[in-house]
């Protein structure tokens, strides 16, 4: 199955980007996709940033970045580092109030949001969310294929973090990912090792367009058909030879003349 990478959230609004690099900047990391995920949730449902999107840098390290104003980063960041720590994956967490224009350029913090596609519309928007990570392929393979016969769910996506570790992605409502997610564990622990789960019930967009997509699930926006006003060709006219009224012959009768009494 082919993926779409969208890492980063979708912007097509060049002065969002200028306003981001003028924002405090704020990372957490673990050492799960499934936990990052999480973590990056919390973030967004508890202080208003933005989640710019994850950097993976093998070993199974995942960071999710947000910007935002700097009282409303380091509260999102303490959420996040909190969320991480309770579910054990926690590694670090940093806040950086003003960020300088050189860290801005080199490091993938801000500026990829200019390479980011213009989106396409996804079917499984708005649905609840299912991950599942193993430590292995074949067990992830088989956790999927355990949860999609579970119950009514999509497969979306896999992602991989280094380390062996492979996250599936499932979609679906959140009664049917619950089961779907339940009965994944107990495959992939029979067939490997199950390193982590989580199921998010209502996603917001932020985390939405930071998910992988199979491209198979993105519609591309189409142009809007208008009907065209096509007028009808008029049909040919068949003429009638109307007869001359002058020849005619026209029956005169003649006028009864009644005398009138003197």
């Amino acid at each position: 199955m082919q993926t779409q990478n969208q890492g980063f959230a979708t912007s097509g609004q060049e002065h969002r980007v200028q306003n981001f690099q003028e924002m405090a900047l704020g990372l957490v990391s673990t050492r799960s996709f499934p936990a990052i995920v999480g973590t990056a949730d919390m973030m967004l449902k508890t202080a208003e940033v933005t989640l710019v999107g994850y950097e993976k840098i093998g070993g199974g390290h995942c960071t999710a970045i947000v910007r935002g104003r700097t009282a409303d980063v380091r509260l999102a960041v303490r959420e996040g580092a909190a969320t991480a720590e309770s579910f054990g994956e926690l590694v670090s967490s940093l806040v950086i109030p003003r960020p300088l224009p050189n860290l801005e350029a080199v490091l993938p913090i801000g500026l990829r949001l200019q390479q980011l596609t213009a989106g396409g519309y996804s079917r499984l928007s708005h649905q609840a969310v299912g991950l599942l990570e193993t430590r292995g392929f074949p067990a992830m393979v088989g956790a999927a294929d355990a949860m999609l016969k579970a119950a009514d769910v999509q497969l979306a996506s896999y992602e991989r973090i280094g380390a062996g570790l492979c996250t599936v992605i499932i979609r679906g409502s959140v009664s049917n990912v619950a089961v779907a997610v339940e009965a994944g564990m107990y495959e992939a622990e029979r067939i490997g090792e199950l390193n982590a789960v989580m199921v998010i019930p209502r996603p917001l967009d932020d985390l939405e367009q930071t998910l992988p997509l199979a491209s198979c699930w993105i519609e591309q926006q189409q142009p809007l058909q208008l009907p065209l006003a096509i007028k009808e060709k008029e049909k040919e006219k068949e003429l009638v030879q109307l007869p001359d009224l002058a020849n005619l012959p026209v029956p005169l009768k003649e006028e009864e003349i009644i005398p009138r009494d003197l």
